[in-house]
């Protein structure tokens, strides 16, 4: 854990750091109010802050000030270290945002003691933003294959359709849908089926550019959105990955199965503004005519306003 000592007082300041290193933290120092306050914003800055109350730069009231303003994730205890003992210091101190006050010279029991609710409070921190973060990914990726959802992909194409309109740039889509997907489950069971999906987004993931956007739309239907991609390029895209679905058997539950897609695709120009729905709905009608052309194909249609 790591921890920032502030005390523009070496005297007092190289004890206490050593004391804490043998308590097994890594410990950060400071030997002015603005240099704490320059650590306490950096990406990796320490989770507990023992200030001194009087610094150069800033004092540590000030700190404690400028830290609560921050607007950061996660929680920086602090402890005031000051040799004013009256109670108005103690209540000044905390209003300026400290978690705790000590009066110097320390005590290093009471300190060691008192940095058990810090300990603590962040332990339940960090297991909180663990959670928040698994119910994140449960809100928007697709728990069999692990690409986006249908509710996370259409939100990014409401927001790709947006830009698209505010940058006067092509937005492509296509909506794709496994071959004969039913014949796989009753064949070699649903497990077999699961793999199939999974499988199938790995290879479609690993086919498109990294600021495409890949989700499940629904059953064995893929939904991939395609920025900057005017029809011909977005049916360039299409196919390579329909390509990417048949290369190869998939192997999975034991079986080795030969998988193809049927895509529909279509483009919006840039500037122009459309619903969304609009324009899955032109690559479904693409994709209706791919699955009567014979299947395993890729149909291109314009949007038509």
């Amino acid at each position: 854990m790591k921890i920032l000592v502030a005390d523009d007082n070496v005297v007092s300041r190289r004890p206490l750091e050593a004391t804490l290193a043998r308590w097994g933290y890594d410990v950060v120092t400071a030997s002015s109010g603005s240099d704490a306050w320059r650590i306490l914003q950096e990406e990796d800055a320490p989770r507990i802050a023992i200030l001194d109350w009087m610094m150069p730069g800033l004092s540590g009231p000030e700190v404690c000030q400028h830290v609560r303003q921050l607007d950061r994730e996660y929680y920086i205890y602090i402890i005031m270290l000051t040799s004013r003992a009256e109670r108005e210091d103690f209540i000044d101190g905390m209003q300026s945002g400290a978690d705790d006050y000590l009066v110097k010279p320390p005590d290093y029991n009471e300190l060691q003691v008192r940095l058990g609710p810090a300990l603590r409070i962040i332990k339940l921190e960090t297991e909180l933003l663990r959670v928040k973060e698994e119910l994140k990914i449960q809100a928007t990726r697709d728990s069999l294959t692990g690409i986006w959802n249908r509710n996370a992909a259409f939100q990014i194409l409401e927001r790709e359709l947006v830009r698209s309109a505010r940058e006067d740039r092509p937005l492509g889509i296509g909506l794709a849908d496994l071959d004969h997907f039913k014949s796989v489950n009753d064949s070699h069971g649903h497990l077999a089926g699961d793999g199939v999906l999974r499988a199938t987004a790995d290879r479609m993931s690993q086919a498109i550019r990294p600021y495409d956007s890949l989700g499940r739309y629904g059953g064995e239907e893929f939904l991939v959105i395609l920025p900057g991609c005017d029809l011909d390029q977005a049916c360039r895209k299409a196919e390579a990955l329909r390509r990417a679905v048949e290369d190869g058997p998939m192997s999975t539950s034991g079986a080795s199965i030969d998988v193809t897609a049927s895509f529909g695709v279509s483009s919006i120009p840039g500037g122009v503004r459309v619903q969304p729905e609009r324009l899955i709905d032109r690559a479904d009608e693409a994709l209706y005519r791919a699955k009567h052309a014979g299947r395993n194909k890729v149909v291109c249609l314009p949007f038509e306003e």
